[in-house]
């Protein structure tokens, strides 16, 4: 009776609630009254006849039994969202789809050249592609959004719930303008400390692979004078003379080889950055996404990854 009266939407709050711990803040991201709010968790906390939340200070946190109907609620609207997307896709008549999550050097530069390759071998079906940082990534897997992500990952990453694989290995490369004169061939890890820097974000974790690796070999400060979101506008800047850059290697791969940037040898550095597959724990593939999964698997084993092991 609880399961037939229980919506998704009162579900869907609840875990909302669940993962702001604040039924303010919830009210304001749905735009309703907050007393709707805490109608739906008295409806649920009733019909259970448990206690799911309890205060920390201003915040809402979950009981013992909470945690439970929270995983409860989660596989359901995560397989819902899943059922819907799959149902919407068979009255369109597509032979299948798949939906991929992906970090923004992988998706910008890696998985065009590999699924343009599977498409080429499997024309029928459909692939979309959500391009965002890693933690969206492992977001709109967990919650069903999309079948399986494709990025790096923080090792202090939440991947609970969630089996992830390495599929390659990137490298950072230092990468300056071509005619950049003050530069040689190379540089020591001394001289880094002095050099102007473009960078990501530090809260991207691709900043903070780059800055663990030169940590990890004694660099500790350097001179970062520019800041931005997307590797594009990095080698942009780079391009312009405004300093040097950390990339991966994948994403400049045209420019080295038509001229445009430069590669700076770092003799004893070595800044590995892996690239992991990320699907949801007990997730149902079709056979579409099965084999889209094991092409990245081969293709990653094959050293077939464009721009990495060369066209």
């Amino acid at each position: 009776m609880f399961a037939s009266q229980a919506t998704l939407h009162k579900l869907e709050i609840f875990c909302m609630v669940c993962e702001l711990q604040s039924v303010t803040r919830v009210a304001d991201r749905m735009m309703v009254a907050q007393p709707v709010v805490t109608a739906h968790l008295r409806f649920l906390e009733d019909k259970l006849g448990v206690k799911l939340f309890q205060r920390s200070g201003r915040r809402l946190v979950l009981t013992e039994v909470g945690q439970r109907v929270y995983k409860w609620a989660s596989d359901i609207i995560t397989h819902t969202h899943e059922l819907e997307r799959e149902l919407g896709n068979a009255v369109e008549g597509e032979f299948g789809s798949a939906v991929v999550a992906a970090s923004m050097t992988v998706a910008s530069y890696v998985l065009p050249a590999l699924f343009t390759a599977f498409r080429q071998q499997h024309p029928d079906g459909g692939i979309t592609v959500h391009v965002s940082n890693p933690q969206f990534v492992t977001a709109a897997v967990r919650d069903g959004t999309c079948d399986f992500g494709v990025c790096i990952l923080d090792p202090r990453h939440d991947v609970d719930g969630l089996n992830v694989e390495l599929l390659w290995t990137e490298q950072l490369v230092l990468v300056a303008a071509f005619d950049d004169a003050s530069l040689g061939a190379e540089v020591t890890p001394q001289q880094i400390a002095d050099l102007p820097f473009i960078s990501s974000p530090r809260n991207q974790v691709r900043r903070e692979a780059e800055e663990d690796g030169l940590r990890a070999h004694g660099i500790t400060h350097r001179r970062v004078l520019l800041e931005f979101g997307h590797p594009e506008a990095m080698k942009q800047a780079v391009r312009r003379g405004a300093g040097v850059a950390f990339v991966m290697e994948t994403s400049v791969h045209d420019e080295l080889r038509r001229g445009l940037l430069r590669r700076i040898a770092t003799p004893g550095i070595d800044l590995s950055v892996p690239v992991f597959l990320v699907h949801r724990r007990g997730k149902s593939f079709s056979s579409l996404q099965a084999q889209l999964m094991d092409f990245l698997r081969t293709a990653a084993a094959g050293e077939q990854v464009p721009a990495l092991h060369g066209d």
